[in-house]
This record gives C-alpha cells, structure tokens and sequence, in this order.
C-alpha cells in the first residue's frame, strides 16, 4: 500500500458531481491532499469541498489548458464525465483532453470511471462513448484502473434521476421488472477508487465491473415498501417523451438489459470490499439518517 504523504496529490476531475464528490471526500478521509476539478468554485458543493479541506480549482475539461495546470505536480487523477450534461461528443472530447494531460503531466495513475459491462456491441451511446476514452487512455500507455458499475442506488431516490419516471415507471417496463439488474452505492464504487490509489501496484492495470448485488426493480420495489413503509411513486410517461426530456441512450440501456444475460456479478466488488452496501442495506441507512426516499 502506497500511504499517503504531504506531496500526494490526487486530483479529482468533475469533484461537485455525484461520483467525483464521492471519490473527493473518500480520498480527504484516507489523509490525502485533494486538488478539486470545477467550473464553479463558488458552487454550494465546491465550498462543501473546500471546508473539507480539498484544494479547489476551477477548470474546465473542455479546455486542455486548464487540465494542464490543474494536473501539474499531482500523483494521479480520478476521471469521470457526465455525458447527460455534456452530451456524448462532449463527453469524449473531455475524457481524452483529461487523458491527454495526465500523460504530458506524467501522472502515476489514473483511475477512470466507466460504465457498463466492457462490451463493444451493446449500441448505447453511453456505454460506447466511455470504451472510445478508455481506449485512448491505453494508446498513451497511461498506468490505468477502470471502475465500471452499471446501476447506481441512488437512482432509486435522488431527485435529479426522476425516479418516479425512470426507475420506477419505465425501467421495469423496458427491463422487465424480475430482470436481475446489478446495484452499487455512489460510496461504494468511490471507496473502492480510493483504494485503487491508496494500493496501485495492486489495481494499475485492472478494469473492475463493480456490482453489490443483482436485484430485480420488482425485488427493490418490494424492500423499498417494506422499509419505507410505502410504495414508491411512479409516474406515467410515455417512451417517445421521456426520449425528448431526458435520454434516448437510457431506453436503449434498459432495454438491452432486458434483452440480454445478467451484467455481471458481485464476485470482484465482495473480494475487494465485503461491507459494501446490499439495496437493504442502503435503504435502511437512508432511513436511518431521514433522508427521503
């Protein structure tokens, strides 16, 4: 294990997102100096960080010149875009530019967030546009970790996934509602990202398919009732809408899922990190703390 010190920087592009936020107070509770990527400083979430002890910076992935100057002197990189803000070009004009900047800075590793099971034919966009990173990130011979979930928990609450649309109205309808899908927690995936970094000669070059647990929607529905203490609400949408409003790449997903054998397993999350959260487990702490469902 590579404990960290006063010069080990680690920097976390996209730090006031979901995962990026994750992954920046993971690393500042493992004792490491973080160095927090935003195009807004002044963001509620950026001044949460900065509380917190990160080094905030304002960048842009957009602009490879701010990458160079954010990266300069760091020992790695967490990577992660989100394409529903950005769009797919975007997304992988980003991905590269941050690769590209890792590999001029000569960073030790670079621990990239990826998505979906790996495969090259799945024809979502989402999933397609992050194998295009990935692939540049090994054409520069960059000493790289993936972490690949498929299915966050938190999609099943948070408002700004419209679970009554998504996960709970069209997902099961598209997915089928007893299709094994594979679960994680935000947390989960982010404490097994730090870890990578805390012990890189044992993940540099692993690409992790992250999963707690295979969990139908009709199995999560039935814990989200019997733990709430209600049912979840649904809300009527038709595909053709839900396409115009939020993602066409989010119906091809669900219904790839449906369409196609289990995404994975819990064996590589379980032998890195065994207390990872159960969907339970998940809406029991949520519960716990009074966060709404």
């Amino acid at each position: 294990m590579t404990p960290p010190d006063a010069a080990s920087t680690i920097v976390v592009a996209g730090a006031t997102g979901r995962q990026g936020g994750a992954v920046a107070r993971r690393l500042l509770g493992a004792g490491w100096t973080v160095r927090a990527l935003t195009r807004s400083p002044d963001s509620k979430a950026a001044r949460r960080l900065a509380a917190a002890g990160a080094e905030v910076v304002r960048a842009d992935m957009s602009d490879r010149g701010s990458l160079d100057a954010a990266l300069a002197g760091a020992r790695g990189v967490f990577s992660v875009q989100n394409p529903a803000l950005s769009g797919v070009k975007d997304e992988v004009r980003q991905g590269k530019n941050v690769a590209d900047a890792a590999r001029a800075a000569e960073l030790e590793h670079v621990v990239y967030a990826s998505a979906g099971t790996g495969a090259a034919d799945t024809g979502i966009g989402w999933w397609d546009s992050k194998l295009e990173i990935e692939a540049h990130m090994r054409e520069l011979g960059l000493a790289l970790t993936i972490v690949r979930p498929v299915a966050f928990m938190e999609l099943m609450t948070d408002r700004g996934f419209y679970p009554p649309v998504s996960t709970w109205h069209l997902m099961p309808k598209l997915a089928g509602g007893s299709t094994p899908i594979p679960w994680i927690a935000v947390d989960d995936a982010a404490a097994v990202a730090a870890l990578a970094f805390a012990e890189p000669e044992r993940y540099i070059g692993r690409d992790l398919k992250l999963a707690a647990e295979l969990r139908s929607i009709d199995e999560c529905r039935a814990l989200y009732r019997e733990i709430l203490g209600r049912r979840p609400r649904g809300f009527p949408m038709p595909v053709w809408m839900f396409n115009r409003v939020a993602s066409r790449d989010l119906v091809t997903m669900w219904r790839w899922l449906g369409d196609s054998e289990p995404a994975g397993n819990s064996d590589t999350l379980r032998a890195i990190r065994p207390e990872s959260l159960t969907v339970r487990d998940w809406l029991q702490r949520r519960t716990a703390r009074g966060q709404p469902g």
